[in-house]
C-alpha cells in the first residue's frame, strides 16, 4: 500500500515502529478479514480451499504493511502482487466484483488497525497526527491496487476467452469439415451451449468482406439461433432449429440480412451431421449464377444442383441440346435464351413471358419456335422439355 508523499526522519521512524507492530498482530488480521470475506459472500469458499486463501491473503496484507512504510524509491512489491492476484483470480474465475471487495476491506482492516496502535500509544500523541497523515497515502495504494489487480484480471480473462473461443471454433470447423472423432460432437456442444441432437441447417453465403462489414447477420429469433464462422471466400452459419420450425422461417430470417448469393442445406439431425450439411449447402450455392443475390434452399433447386454437381455431363448437356444454338451471334444467341428463361418462369404463358419481354406475344412463340429448330427439340414433349431446362441451367452457371 503506498502512494508516499516525502516523509520527516521522525515521521518514517513512528510509522515504521506502527507498522512493526501491525505485522506482529497480522494471523490475527487475516483471521478477521476471512471471517468478513465469508459473511460478505459464500462465493469465496466455492472457489479456493480455506487455508490456501489465508495463506494468501497473509500474503498480500504483509506486503501491503511492509509498503507503507517502505523508502519512497523502493520496488512497489504491492502493486506486483496485485498484479499477480488478479490473473489468479480471473483463471480461477473469481467474480471481479469479489476480488475488488476483498481488496477495499483488507485496506479497511489494515487502516483501522494503524489507527488503533496509534490510539494506544497515547504516550506519543505524534503517532496518531502522523497516522492521520498518512490516510491519503494508503486509500491511494489500496485503489492503485484494486486498479492493478483488475487490469490484470480483464486482460486475463479476454486472453481465456480468445482461447476458449478457439477452441470453440476449431471445434466447430471439424464438425463442418466432417471429420470424425470420438466425443468430437458431444465437446462441441458443451462448448457452443447447443443440443448434440435435434435438427440443424447450414449457410453458406458467398460475399465480399465490404459487403459482410455494411450486413447484420442474425444471430437468435424466431425460435432460431445463428453460429457464423467467417473464411476467405464466404460466411458459413450453422442453424439451431427449434423443434417444428422449418427452412421457410431460415429463409424469412435472412432476407435482408444478407447480401448473397447463398445456399441453404436441408434440415439434418444433430451437429455429427453439419459436414454433409455444409457440403449441401456448397451446392445450393452453386446453383445460384454470378449475379445472383438471393439466398437459396437446395431443396428448392434440385434439378439445378443435379446439373452443377456433375460439371462434366453438364458441359456434354449443353454442347448436346444447344449445338447450333453456340454457333449464332451473342446477341441473338442471347434473345433467344432469354426469351426461353422468361417463357419457363411464367410456366409456359407466352403472354405473361411477353409482358415481361415488352414484346408482343407472337414474337414469343417465334422464338421459341425457332429455339426448337435450332436444338430439334419440341417444348411439347415432357423429355425435351426437362432436357432444354437442365441445358439452360448449365449453360447459365458454367
Amino acid at each position: 500500500m503506498g502512494a508516499r508523499r516525502r516523509r520527516t526522519g521522525h515521521e518514517w521512524k513512528l510509522l515504521t515502529e506502527s507498522c512493526t507492530a501491525l505485522l506482529e498482530r497480522l494471523p490475527e488480521l487475516v483471521d478477521e478479514h476471512m471471517r468478513q470475506l465469508a459473511e460478505h459472500s459464500s462465493v469465496y469458499g466455492e472457489f479456493l480451499p480455506y487455508d490456501q486463501q489465508w495463506r494468501e491473503a497473509e500474503e498480500a496484507m504483509r506486503i501491503g504493511i511492509q509498503t507503507i512504510s517502505a523508502p519512497r524509491d523502493s520496488p512497489r512489491r504491492d502493486l506486483e502482487y496485485a498484479e499477480e492476484a488478479g490473473r489468479r483470480r480471473a483463471q480461477q474465475g473469481l467474480p471481479l466484483e469479489l476480488l475488488v471487495h476483498a481488496y477495499r476491506a483488507a485496506g479497511y482492516l489494515v487502516w483501522d488497525a494503524l489507527m488503533e496502535e496509534g490510539a494506544a500509544a497515547g504516550q506519543e500523541p505524534q503517532r496518531l497526527v502522523v497516522l492521520m497523515r498518512s490516510a491519503t497515502m494508503v486509500w491511494s495504494a489500496v485503489d492503485a491496487q484494486a486498479a492493478v489487480a483488475t487490469e490484470a484480471y480483464r486482460a486475463t480473462e479476454m486472453e481465456l476467452r480468445r482461447r476458449t473461443d478457439e477452441r470453440l471454433q476449431a471445434l466447430l470447423d471439424a464438425l463442418l469439415e466432417g471429420q470424425e472423432a470420438p466425443g468430437l460432437a458431444a465437446r462441441a456442444a458443451a462448448g457452443l451451449d447447443l443440443p448434440e441432437r435435434g435438427p440443424y441447417a447450414v449457410v453458406v453465403l458467398r460475399s465480399e468482406r465490404r459487403e459482410r462489414e455494411s450486413y447484420r447477420r442474425p444471430v437468435e429469433g424466431d425460435g432460431f439461433r445463428f453460429i457464423w464462422r467467417m473464411r476467405a471466400d464466404c460466411e458459413v452459419g450453422v442453424v439451431a432449429l427449434a423443434d417444428g420450425q422449418g427452412l421457410d422461417g431460415v429463409a424469412r430470417a435472412l432476407d435482408g440480412r444478407c447480401s448473397g448469393p447463398g445456399g441453404i442445406s436441408p434440415v439434418v439431425a444433430g451437429l455429427a451431421e453439419l459436414g454433409r450439411a455444409r457440403r449441401l449447402a456448397e451446392l445450393a450455392l452453386r446453383t445460384c449464377p454470378p449475379d445472383a443475390t438471393a439466398v437459396v434452399r437446395l431443396d428448392q433447386r434440385m434439378p439445378t444442383a443435379l446439373v452443377v454437381s456433375q460439371p462434366e455431363l453438364a458441359g456434354r448437356l449443353v454442347s448436346d441440346v444447344f449445338g447450333s444454338l453456340l454457333e449464332l451471334e451473342p446477341a441473338d444467341r442471347a434473345v433467344l435464351l432469354e426469351t426461353l428463361d422468361v417463357w419457363l418462369a411464367c410456366e409456359g404463358s407466352a403472354g405473361r413471358a411477353a409482358g415481361r419481354l415488352y414484346c408482343h406475344r407472337n414474337t414469343v412463340f417465334n422464338r421459341l419456335r425457332r429455339l426448337e429448330q435450332l436444338t430439334s427439340r419440341s417444348l411439347a414433349r415432357p423429355r425435351d422439355l426437362i432436357e432444354m431446362t437442365l441445358a439452360l441451367d448449365a449453360y447459365r452457371l458454367s
